[in-house]
C-alpha cells in the first residue's frame, strides 16, 4: 500500500464514517454500531508494518488474541478489494489491495481512562479475578518471561537516554543504572519463574485505556499482537502495567485491591512461586512506568514523561515491608477496615490483603464467594486455613510485600503467632482489634450477602461466648460506626 493508496483507502472509509482516530499505528473508523481498524505502512523498529502481507499477518493475531478476552468486541479481519469498475468494496470479486478488523463499537466512556474514579472497590476486585482468569488460560510461552522484559529494559534505556536533553541526563541515567542493577538482582528468580510457567502469552498493553467497562463488568482490549517480545511475558510484569497505572493516578486504594485479588484468584492455577514473585514487582512497575515516559515524551508531554520516569526511580526505592493483623468477631467489618489501610502499608501498590474467608474457599475448590457447608468446619480444617494464610504471608514478606492479615484472631495463640511471623522476617508488626456491641454485630452479619464470608448470627455468638471479654493486647478500634475514620486514626497512632 503506497501512500497514495494508503490516502485512497482511508478517504473511502471516511466517507462511511462518522469519526476517524489515528494512532502511531492505526487508523480507526467508527461508523454507527461498527468500528474498522486500518494498519498504517509504517515501520517503527519495533513494529513493522512496511508491506500488506505484515499488516494482515498483523491483523489476523490481532482478531485471534483479543478473542479470549473480548470475543464480542473483535469480529473478522475483512479484505478491501479493487473492483472492476475502478471502486473500492468490502469482500468484492475484485483484487484484495488490503484488509481491516471490523469491531464492535463501544462507548468511548466506558473505557476505564476516561474516568479512573468509577473503580469502586467491586470493580477493582473483579478486575483483579478477571485478569488471573486470564492469565490462567493463556498458553505457556517458555521462550518470553526474563528474555521479553530484558528486551524491554534496553529499549527503554536506549530510548530515554535519546530523550535525555528533554528529561535531564541525571534522572535519566539514575532511572536506568538502577533499573539495570534491579534486573541483576531478580534475574536468577525471574529465570525460576520463567521455567515454572508464569510466563504466558500475555495482553501485553494493559493499562487503563485497554479497559472497558460494560454490563458492570471489565472487558480486557487492544492486545499486542505485533511483537511476541512485548506479549510473551512474566504474567506478573503483564499485571504490574495496571498496577502503575492506577499508582500513578493516585489509585493505591484500586491497586491494593485489585493485587489483592488477583492473587487469591491466580493461586487457584499457579504454584507456590506466585508469591516468590513478588520480589520482582517494584522493577516490573519502573520498567512500565518507563515505557510510559518516553510514549508521552514521543506524544509531546514533557512533564508527564518526568513524572513517569520519577515514578520509575521511586518504584526502585521501595518502603519496607510490614505485617498487619486486624482480627475481631465476624461483623466487626475486618474487611473493610483491612481495605482502607492496606494502601499506606509498604511499598507499592500496599499491603496484599490476606482473608482467611478466602483462603478457606480456596483450599476446598470452591469460588470466592461461594458458601460451603457447615461440616466443612473442622478443628483440621480450621487449623489448615491458618497455615496456610501465616505461610503465604512468609511468602510474601520475604518477597518485601507488606501483608495484612483478616481474621478473627480470637485464639491468643493465633495473636501471638502473628507477632512471632513478623519478628521471624524481620519487619514491624502493626494490630488491630475491632470491637462494637454484639447487636450491632448481629444485625450486620444476618444482612450480610456476596461475601467470603460464611459467619452467620450463630457463629457470631458462638465467637463472643469463647472469647469471653478476655484482653487481646492489639490496639483497640471502636467498630460501632463508620470503618473508615477509625482506620485513618489507627493509621495516625501505629505510624
Amino acid at each position: 500500500m503506497s501512500k497514495g493508496q494508503e490516502a485512497e483507502i482511508t478517504a473511502w472509509l471516511g466517507t462511511q464514517a462518522e469519526r476517524a482516530i489515528d494512532t502511531a499505528c492505526a487508523h480507526v473508523f467508527l461508523a454507527g454500531a461498527v468500528a474498522w481498524k486500518l494498519k498504517r505502512n509504517v515501520d517503527l523498529g519495533y513494529v513493522d508494518f512496511s508491506t500488506r502481507e505484515k499488516r494482515k499477518w498483523a491483523l489476523d493475531r490481532e482478531l485471534a488474541f483479543n478473542k479470549s478476552a473480548a470475543p464480542d468486541i473483535y469480529r473478522s479481519v475483512r479484505a478491501i478489494t479493487r473492483e472492476a469498475d475502478g471502486s473500492l468494496a468490502w469482500d468484492g470479486a475484485g483484487r484484495a489491495i488490503e484488509y481491516a478488523l471490523e469491531m464492535r463499537r463501544f462507548d468511548d466512556g466506558a473505557v476505564l481512562a476516561a474516568d479512573p474514579s468509577v473503580i469502586d472497590g467491586a470493580l477493582a476486585e473483579a478486575l483483579g479475578r478477571t485478569i488471573a482468569g486470564f492469565h490462567a488460560t493463556a498458553s505457556p510461552r517458555p521462550n518470553g518471561g526474563l528474555s521479553a522484559l530484558e528486551w524491554t529494559i534496553h529499549s527503554n534505556a536506549g530510548l530515554l537516554r535519546d530523550l535525555k536533553a528533554d528529561l535531564g541526563e541525571a534522572r535519566v541515567e539514575t532511572m536506568v543504572e538502577a533499573t539495570y542493577a534491579e534486573l541483576e538482582r531478580r534475574r536468577p528468580l525471574l529465570a525460576r519463574r520463567t521455567e515454572a510457567g508464569f510466563a504466558r502469552r500475555c495482553h501485553g498493553d494493559l493499562h487503563l485505556a485497554n479497559i472497558l467497562l460494560e454490563n458492570g463488568r471489565p472487558v480486557l482490549f487492544d492486545c499486542i499482537e505485533f511483537n511476541d517480545l512485548l506479549s510473551d511475558l512474566d504474567v506478573q510484569y503483564d499485571l504490574a502495567f495496571l498496577l502503575m497505572d492506577l499508582d500513578f493516578r493516585g489509585r493505591r486504594d484500586a491497586g491494593v485491591r485489585v493485587l489483592s485479588a488477583y492473587m487469591d484468584e491466580a493461586a487457584r492455577s499457579f504454584g507456590p512461586g506466585l508469591w516468590e514473585g513478588l520480589a520482582a514487582l517494584p522493577l516490573m512497575l519502573a520498567v512500565r512506568a518507563g515505557v510510559r515516559a518516553h510514549v508521552s515524551m514521543h506524544a509531546g508531554d514533557v512533564a508527564m514523561s518526568r513524572a513517569y520516569v520519577d515514578a520509575a526511580i521511586a518504584h526502585l526505592s521501595p518502603a519496607a515491608a510490614v505485617l498487619a493483623a486486624v482480627g475481631g468477631f465476624s461483623g466487626t467489618g475486618k474487611s473493610t477496615f483491612a481495605r482502607a489501610v492496606a494502601p499506606a502499608l509498604g511499598r507499592s501498590p500496599g499491603a496484599v490483603v490476606l482473608r482467611t474467608d478466602e483462603a478457606r474457599k480456596r483450599l476446598v475448590g470452591a469460588g470466592p464467594v461461594d458458601r460451603l457447608a457447615r461440616d466443612v468446619y473442622t478443628p483440621e480444617f480450621y487449623a489448615q486455613v491458618y497455615e496456610t494464610v501465616f505461610e503465604t504471608a512468609r511468602a510474601a514478606l520475604k518477597a518485601g510485600q507488606a501483608v495484612l492479615l483478616d481474621a478473627t484472631f480470637t485464639e491468643p495463640a493465633l495473636r501471638a503467632r502473628a507477632e512471632a511471623l513478623a519478628a521471624e522476617c524481620g519487619v514491624a508488626f502493626k494490630g488491630a482489634w475491632l470491637e462494637a456491641p454484639l447487636e450491632v454485630l448481629e444485625a450486620r452479619v444476618g444482612g450480610r450477602v456476596g461475601d467470603a464470608s460464611d459467619a452467620d448470627v450463630q457463629v457470631l455468638r458462638d465467637q463472643a461466648a469463647r472469647h469471653g471479654g478476655q484482653p487481646v493486647g492489639w490496639p483497640s478500634v471502636d467498630a460501632t460506626e463508620d470503618t473508615m475514620p477509625a482506620a485513618k486514626a489507627w493509621l495516625a497512632k501505629t505510624a
